[in-house]
C-alpha cells in the first residue's frame, strides 16, 4: 500500500491508499518541516501517532511532500527518519509546492501556498517552476499565517488596533511581551507560535473593517511579490492552497482583479485533491510498472 502525506509547520496530513487507489485510512499528526523542528522531535512526532504504528509494516511507499522540504540538506534528514520509521517503504520526500499544484490543477497556472508560510509556483502541467526561491518566515511569507500573526501583535504594541479589539485580543492570548520574546527567539518553531495568533482573525464573528484592511493589505503584498513575478500571470489561472486563502477568498478575488488576473481553484486541504491525482496518474503507473 501507498501512503501520502502532505505537511507543513502545524500539522501533516497522511493518506492510505490500496493498490486500486481507494482510500483506506486518513490521520494526521503535529507538523514536520524539517528545516525547522530538529530530528528528535520528528521522531517523537511520528511515533505518538498509533495509526501509522499499526501500518506502517504494510506500507510500500511513502510519498510525502512537506514545508521545508526544498533544499538538499532539510530533505535527506526526513527521508531518514522516514526510513526508520517505515523500514520496508520506498520513501519519496518532495516540497509542499508539488503537491499544492497536483491538488490543484492538471493544467499550466500559477498555484500559491497560503498557510503558515506562504509560497508561490507556475506549474506546467508536469513540473514546478519557482520564479523566486523563498527565504522562510522571517524575510518572506506574505499573507501567511505567520504574516498576519506579527502584525496582530506590532498593531497591538503600536495600539493601532483600536480599544474594544485589543481587549478582545488581550483576552485571547498571553500578551506578555516577555513571554513573546520567549516564544519568539528562544523556544523552537517560532513561526507556528507566531501563526497561532492569525486565528484571531479568522474565527472571529464578524469581519470588520480593520480585518478586511489587515487581510487585503497582505493579499496585496503576496500578490505583488509572489504572483506577478511569473511573467505570463495575467495569461493562466492563479490557484490558492491553504486555510489562510480558504477563509480569505472574497478578498482574493477583490485583490485579484486590481491585477486583472483570473482566480482558479481555492482549496483548504491538498491532501484531499492529491487523491484524484494519484488516482488518475500514479496508481496505474504503478500497475504498468
Amino acid at each position: 500500500m501507498i501512503i501520502i502525506a502532505d505537511g507543513g509547520s502545524t500539522k501533516c496530513d497522511w493518506l492510505l491508499l490500496d493498490d486500486k487507489g481507494q482510500q483506506v485510512l486518513k490521520t494526521r499528526t503535529k507538523g514536520l518541516n524539517p528545516a525547522v523542528f530538529k530530528p528528535h522531535v520528528l521522531k517523537e512526532r511520528l511515533e505518538e501517532n498509533e495509526d501509522l504504528a499499526k501500518i506502517k509494516k504494510d506500507i510500500t511507499r511513502v510519498d510525502f511532500y512537506g514545508a521545508g522540504c526544498g533544499t538538499q540538506t532539510p530533505r535527506q534528514n526526513l527521508e531518514e527518519i522516514l526510513q526508520e520509521f517505515i523500514p520496508h517503504a520506498e520513501i519519496n520526500v518532495d516540497e509542499d509546492m508539488v503537491a499544492a499544484a497536483y491538488a490543484a490543477t492538471n493544467e499550466p497556472g500559477i498555484v500559491c501556498i497560503l498557510g503558515t508560510g506562504s509560497n508561490s509556483c507556475f506549474f506546467d502541467g508536469k513540473k514546478i517552476h519557482m520564479e523566486v526561491e523563498s527565504l522562510g518566515y522571517v524575510l518572506m511569507d506574505e499573507a501567511s499565517g505567520n504574516y498576519f500573526g506579527k502584525r496582530l501583535i506590532r498593531d497591538y504594541y503600536y495600539k493601532f488596533m483600536g480599544e474594544d479589539m485589543s481587549r478582545e485580543f488581550a483576552k485571547r492570548y498571553d500578551l506578555d511581551a516577555d513571554t513573546i520574546k520567549y516564544n519568539v527567539y528562544k523556544k523552537d518553531n517560532p513561526n507556528t507560535y507566531l501563526a497561532s495568533f492569525a486565528e484571531f482573525i479568522f474565527t472571529s464573528e464578524e469581519r470588520n473593517g480593520y480585518f478586511y484592511k489587515l487581510i487585503y493589505e497582505g493579499m496585496e503584498k503576496f500578490i505583488e511579490r509572489r504572483v506577478m513575478c511569473y511573467k505570463n500571470a495575467q495569461n493562466v489561472p492563479i490557484h490558492f492552497i491553504g486555510s489562510i486563502a480558504f477563509f480569505s477568498e472574497d478578498i482574493i478575488r477583490d485583490v485579484a482583479k486590481r491585477y486583472h488576473l483570473n482566480i482558479g481553484n481555492i482549496i483548504r486541504r491538498p491532501i484531499d485533491g492529491l487523491i484524484n491525482h494519484y488516482q488518475k496518474n500514479v496508481i496505474p503507473q504503478l500497475k504498468e510498472a
